[in-house]
């Protein structure tokens, strides 16, 4: 294999081992190489990005390397997670937002039963957003995740606690979810 190639690979290796990071040791084995290749590998990789006008750099602390964005864009990652956290929710995520505050804790094939639809993508994006989390298990044949709101879910939407949701209609569950609709499209910060 070309040094290019390992550099390649190393390069998928940082990513891959993420927050855990990856040591020399490592390195060594998964690439089936000798020390001072490894040393090498890794050497020539900090070089390109260190002389190169890329957005990632590598990271040693406690002999532990990891792949890291460069301080110097800072600004603009505070920009992105600014843009992000202002966008409003997907219709799909207020369905499910609105089933879970009124139906926790609750799993997600309880939420697609009553949505009718797949809801791994609203719950993703709920749980990125810090509105929802894993509270548990259920107690049943494959121990589903149960997902409940967040203390977060109820600043976002300027709740003291959940008692101050508004009351749901008699009737039909569709009804109630969609009332609940309104109420969070409503409070939503835009």
């Amino acid at each position: 294999m070309e040094l290019t190639d390992y550099k390649g690979v190393l390069e998928g290796l940082l990513f891959a081992s993420g927050d855990e990071g990856i040591d020399l040791s490592q390195i060594k084995n998964v690439l089936s190489v000798t020390d001072e290749t490894a040393q090498l590998i890794l050497d020539e990789l900090k070089y390109d990005y260190e002389h190169s006008q890329r957005g990632l750099s590598i990271l040693e602390r406690q002999g532990v390397f990891y792949l890291t964005t460069k301080s110097e864009h800072a600004l603009y990652f505070e920009k992105m997670q600014e843009s992000t956290s202002q966008s409003k929710l997907s219709q799909a995520s207020l369905e499910t937002l609105a089933i879970i505050a009124y139906q926790q804790p609750i799993t997600r094939v309880e939420i697609e039963d009553i949505r009718g639809v797949k809801s791994d993508g609203p719950i993703q994006t709920l749980v990125s957003r810090l509105l929802i989390e894993e509270c548990g298990r259920r107690d049943t044949s494959g121990r589903p995740i149960l997902f409940q709101t967040t203390k977060d879910f109820l600043t976002f939407f300027g709740l003291t606690s959940l008692e101050e949701l508004p009351p749901l209609p008699d009737g039909h569950l569709d009804d109630a979810v969609q009332e609940a609709d309104l109420f969070f499209n409503e409070m939503e910060i835009q």
